[in-house]
């Protein structure tokens, strides 16, 4: 699924959910809050803060309930004050033209046999909007334009722009095929001249990288400008994104510092997301971890209420670079052909293949696009077939709900009892639920708490969670948040978003932990990636597969300023290999520098040896042996890499930024042969080497007569070592006469010399003719 395909659910997540500065400060609210059948955790508090409270409130309580009559005649007041200035400051339309021309408009008015509480162009073959000054306009024909003919073109011309917007969007949401796709471009681009902003956006992110319009910078540049003018914060962000990577404008990290700032604050999430990484890793900005926590926060908050109970987007991390060193290596994406395997087992019966191919549909990922009717048609298959995982799978879509399945609590129910009764984990935490929320059934937190125990006791990440939620708000059982930081780690472990959302509410507030601001940030962060941005990682991958290098490129380099690992190495690799032509050739290298740093400093080893490769050979950089030493030592030393082992073993052998020392070398080599088994042919092949240059310095190293000179050959051969010597010597003499008198012997004489030979009669058939 390409990026575009899903831009209109991202521009729920972005657009729809800017925040006012009210709104930010509920997100960090005390409380909790159910979403899609979960208990989220706002921002707990400890029992000590509880206790103060409760304190607080009792000493509060009194003057309270004093003041309260008089605060209630204050209100009044204020509220009649209030709705009095409203009335005064509403705006009061004058009518334009007409019969009325400079008469206020009057609302409600008759026209036609119905009431109007706005202007209208019913009546009107041009389309202007018009208002009567009295009442009754039949009697009265009292009447004006409710704006000007300037204004009114402009109101029809974005109608227009919004009417063709629409028809482009329901053409791209309802196709699947490149073609119609890129056909609904076509009616984008048109809405987008005549500037509509929804259409602006969608076309500037498809210019920006190539998708179903040919890529174009300088024109993204321009409408993500225009898009800034207007406010846009996704217009903001993007013009940030260009100025931080240096695409179609000089770099300034400062400008690209605003720009985000501009495009959080008017609520776009990825925006927050580049911030909280920014400040987390200290990117233009001073290393602030509760700055980051703030704004990782509020992202993740958006990213895990559209969690559902079938689980988030499956993310797919493909590293460009372990593919081409391990090119047998599986990516995790499914080949075409084992799809089409999987299916034809699917279709002869075999439940395991449909149970599969179910869930692979229903989640997506590994290269197969969601698909919530097929995955359907599986689960059902299998179902009949008795299988109770398949049972537990449809009872979960019928929970939730969708275009394909229609909710039911009843028909939900009915597969969870039937799944659970034949031992399911799935049907026994999805009966939970159920009991838990009264979905067909009455509420009934025991049944609720039995159920989840016995699919958590079956390793079900789901029951886990819910456990975990049961145990921290006290819901039939009694509030403990130890049981509730074992079972929410549990479900981590199984990778259960919400369990790494909950963690991090915890760690992040204190709650059952000591308060640690950066494990919440690094488990808020591990949420925020796995929001409907993370798509973005496939397309990304799919366009480098298909040859489109600078389309990669630069969705990597978005991304790997969101603060993902795999796209700032896989950026890295782009450009390391010098595929991407948008970058000139003198700044291929520093980039790659800089995001085999940023990649390097989360951990990931590779980025950690092509750091030190880059200052070793002076790859966008000045040649440094020492830093090169220092990153191979700290690839060697925390990630046990076989690689940096051998380089840091090179390194002694040669003295390069370390003083040279050949038993370090041997030390460092063998390192690398017992952390690798492929690196033994290579070590061996070096500890040779090493060998013959420790012999021949030795050999320099000392003096030849002065050895000779203090050899005792008395001492070291016996005093008759002279007989030994002479023995050995005749018997040399012996050999080498016995060696030359065969040598003579097999020398050729001359034919005189040669003894008679009796000649033999030739063969019968080689006889001469008599």
């Amino acid at each position: 699924m390409s990026l575009l395909d899903e831009e209109g659910n991202q521009d729920e997540s972005l657009e729809s959910k800017t925040l006012s500065a009210e709104d930010q400060v509920k997100d960090h609210s005390a409380g909790t809050r159910v979403v899609a059948g979960q208990i989220f955790l706002e921002s707990g508090k400890s029992d000590s803060q509880s206790e103060n409270e409760e304190n607080f409130h009792s000493r509060e309580e009194e003057k309270e309930n004093s003041l309260e009559e008089l605060n209630s005649i204050e209100m009044s007041n204020l509220l009649n004050k209030d709705l009095e200035e409203a009335e005064i400051q509403s705006p009061v339309l004058t009518a334009i033209g007409g019969t009325a021309d400079g008469e206020p408009c009057h609302f409600p008015f008759l026209f036609l046999e119905k009431e109007y509480a706005e202007c209208t162009a019913d009546g009107r073959e041009d389309g202007r909007l018009w208002c009567a000054t009295t009442y009754d306009y039949k009697k009265d024909q009292k009447w004006g334009f409710c704006e000007s003919e300037e204004q009114s073109n402009k109101r029809r011309q974005m109608q227009e722009a919004e009417d063709v917007y629409q028809i482009g969007m329901k053409i791209l949401n309802e196709s699947s095929k490149k073609a119609q796709k890129k056909v609904a471009y076509q009616y984008l681009l048109k809405a987008a001249d005549m500037n509509h902003t929804k259409a602006m956006e969608k076309v500037s992110y498809a210019l920006l990288f190539g998708d179903y319009l040919k890529q174009n910078i300088q024109s993204s540049k321009e409408l993500f400008e225009k898009l800034t003018e207007e406010g846009s914060p996704k217009g903001q962000m993007a013009l940030g994104f260009l100025y931080a990577s240096g695409l179609g404008v000089n770099s300034s990290q400062a400008k690209a510092l605003v720009y985000y700032t501009f495009g959080a604050l008017g609520g776009n999430l990825i925006a927050h997301m580049i911030l909280g990484y920014r400040y987390w890793a200290g990117i233009g900005v001073l290393q602030s971890c509760e700055s980051a926590l703030t704004h990782y926060r509020l992202v993740a908050n958006h990213v895990a209420s559209d969690i559902s109970l079938t689980g988030g987007t499956v993310v797919q991390r493909i590293r460009l670079a372990d593919e081409v060193e391990n090119p047998g290596m599986a990516s995790g994406m499914l080949e075409e052909d084992l799809i089409q395997y999987y299916q034809f087992l699917a279709e002869k019966g075999d439940v395991q293949a449909q149970v599969g191919l179910g869930q692979l549909h229903l989640h997506g990922g590994r290269g197969v696009e969601q698909n919530h009717q097929r995955a359907f048609e599986y689960f059902n298959q299998a179902a009949n077939a008795g299988n109770s995982h398949a049972m537990a799978f449809l009872g979960k879509m019928y929970s939730e709900g969708s275009d394909v399945v229609p909710q039911s609590n009843e028909t939900a129910l009915q597969y969870f009892k039937k799944a659970a009764d034949m031992g399911n984990p799935v049907g026994q935490s999805g009966l939970g639920m159920a009991y838990l929320y009264g979905r067909g059934v009455p509420v009934n937190y025991e049944l609720a708490l039995k159920y989840f125990q016995k699919a958590a006791e079956q390793g079900w990440v789901d029951g886990q969670l819910q456990l975990g939620s049961m145990y921290y708000n006290g819901i039939g059982v009694k509030k403990d948040y130890k049981q509730a930081l074992k079972y929410f780690n549990l479900a981590s472990q199984g990778g259960h978003i919400l369990a790494f959302y909950n963690l991090a509410q915890m760690h992040a507030t204190g709650t059952g932990v000591m308060r640690s601001c950066h494990t919440a940030v690094e488990l808020f962060k591990n949420v925020c990636e796995r929001g409907r941005w993370s798509e973005r990682l496939m397309t990304a991958y799919n366009s480098y597969k298909d040859g489109d290098s600078n389309s990669a490129v630069v969705q990597y380099l978005l991304l790997a300023e969101q603060g993902y690992e795999v796209a700032q190495s896989n950026a890295a690799f782009i450009l390391d290999q010098k595929e991407a032509s948008i970058v000139g050739e003198n700044e291929t290298y520093p980039r790659a520098l800089l995001h085999w740093n940023r990649a390097a400093s989360q951990g990931y080893t590779v980025a950690r040896i092509k750091l030190g490769d880059y200052h070793f050979y002076g790859f966008g950089t000045d040649v440094d042996y020492e830093t090169a030493f220092i990153h191979y030592r700290l690839a060697s030393e925390q990630q046990h890499s076989a690689q940096a082992m051998f380089n840091l073993g090179y390194m002694h052998e040669k003295g390069l930024g370390i003083k040279q020392d050949i038993h370090l070398a041997k030390r460092f080599y063998d390192m690398a042969a017992e952390a690798s088994p492929d690196a033994q042919v290579p070590v061996f092949l070096a500890l040779c080497k090493l060998g013959v240059i420790y012999s021949l310095q030795y050999i320099r190293e000392i003096n030849i007569r002065e050895v000779f000179s203090h050899i005792d050959m008395d001492q070291l051969l016996g005093p008759e070592w002279d007989l030994y010597l002479m023995t050995i010597i005749a018997l040399l003499l012996g050999t080498i006469i016995a060696y030359r008198q065969r040598q003579h012997q097999a020398i050729p004489r001359p034919a005189g010399l040669r003894p008679a030979v009796p000649q033999q009669e030739p063969p019968p058939e080689h006889q001469p003719p008599q």
